[in-house]
């Protein structure tokens, strides 16, 4: 098949939506589609004017302006990225104080001088215009360490708290004994200062054995991660093996789990891995799922505009293709609603906009950006 062939028939499987209506058990809800033309798109962050940035998991940043046109040019000025296996350009989120410092952060991975290679974290400042943007005071602020020469589980989300700290989700890159060493960033939950030092008062800092960064331990792979909008406290959920995805409440400290203790199973065999699903010091999960959905992106719906599903979280299903809405009771589980299933494709970001509508994004070579608004 020739490139305009493949071309035309990668368009033609990625769906479109057009005020297609579906409904929930809250709210019916209208899917329209913003933009396509994405390669494989993993996260995305809304600028003060009214544009959107989208990475590409191949290691392209993408903007699209306020009314959903995609500039064909991607952003200049990234850092080389390592697009291999699980890896690339993964998550993008803005500084909380933006509009005075313009920095703007990403996560992607990247190799060493041995070949090796990992998660990092860089900021810069968008610069330029339509058809030659560009990211100038570029600055690597985070380097995984060690790094290692495996395709899987990289993280990575971004998220800053109220107090301006960065919160970095790594994960285990496939070595899951990695997870609940404290000298190693390999499946943890990091917490920064916005320069990309260890964050004052992080549980680990006085033990001279430890990384100091480290904010908590036993993650597989997190690729999801919000704050409540209530109490300030990052949530996080991360893919399980066969079965036992998680979501958690993340706080300082914690241990929780992996793999040690997990409500999965290994691939192929189905045999148990570690000590069963509960020991003693280590957290167990607010909710998980068997089998697994495949989560990834989640945000807290805050808006107005499907106001039964304040204080919810909306998280993504890629093998589930789907949103899934969990309801909570302070830090219990109440309910889950897999919403939409069998109208979207694979869900990689979920985000709530500036407008109150929630945003999606597809995980296809011909990915989009898909708004969800009310009908009625």
């Amino acid at each position: 098949m020739n490139k305009l062939l493949l071309a035309a028939a990668l368009l033609a499987a990625a769906p479109a939506f057009a005020n297609e209506v579906v409904p929930t058990r809250e709210h019916l809800v209208r899917i329209v589609t913003v933009t396509q033309g994405l390669d494989r798109p993993w996260g995305l962050a809304f600028l003060p004017d009214g544009r959107m940035l989208v990475t590409e998991r191949a290691g392209r940043l993408r903007v699209v302006d306020k009314d959903g046109k995609l500039d064909p040019t991607p952003v200049a000025g990234l850092p080389r990225i390592d697009a291999q296996g699980q890896g690339g350009l993964m998550d993008v989120v803005l500084h909380p104080k933006h509009r005075d410092n313009a920095w703007i952060y990403w996560s992607y991975a990247q190799r060493d001088e041995k070949g090796d290679n990992g998660t990092e974290v860089a900021r810069g400042r968008l610069a330029g215009g339509p058809g030659a943007w560009r990211m100038d005071d570029v600055q690597v602020i985070f380097r995984m360490a060690p790094k290692s020469n495996t395709g899987f589980h990289f993280g990575s989300r971004l998220v800053f708290d109220r107090d301006g700290l960065l919160y970095v989700t790594l994960g285990d890159r496939g070595e899951m004994a990695r997870a609940q060493r404290l000298d190693d960033h390999a499946g943890k939950i990091l917490r920064l200062t916005d320069d990309g030092k260890a964050a004052p008062g992080n549980p680990f800092a006085n033990d001279p054995k430890a990384r100091p960064e480290i904010y908590s331990p036993g993650n597989r792979n997190v690729q999801g991660a919000a704050l409540h909008p209530k109490t300030g406290v990052l949530w996080a959920h991360e893919h399980g093996p066969q079965g036992g995805d998680e979501l958690n409440v993340i706080k300082a400290g914690v241990n929780y789990g992996w793999p040690v203790i997990t409500y999965g199973v290994n691939y192929v065999t189905g045999t148990k891995i570690g000590e069963g699903t509960e020991k003693p010091g280590m957290a167990q999960p607010v909710k998980y799922w068997t089998p697994s959905p495949a989560v990834s992106g989640m945000a807290f719906y805050d808006g107005d505009k499907f106001p039964k599903w304040r204080g919810d979280a909306l998280i993504g299903a890629l093998r589930g293709q789907a949103l899934i809405r969990v309801r909570l009771d302070g830090e219990k589980f109440v309910e889950d609603e897999f919403m939409l299933a069998g109208q979207l494709p694979r869900v990689r970001d979920v985000r709530v906009g500036p407008d109150g509508f929630v945003y999606l994004l597809t995980d296809l070579p011909n990915g989009a950006i898909v708004r969800l608004e009310p009908a009625g």
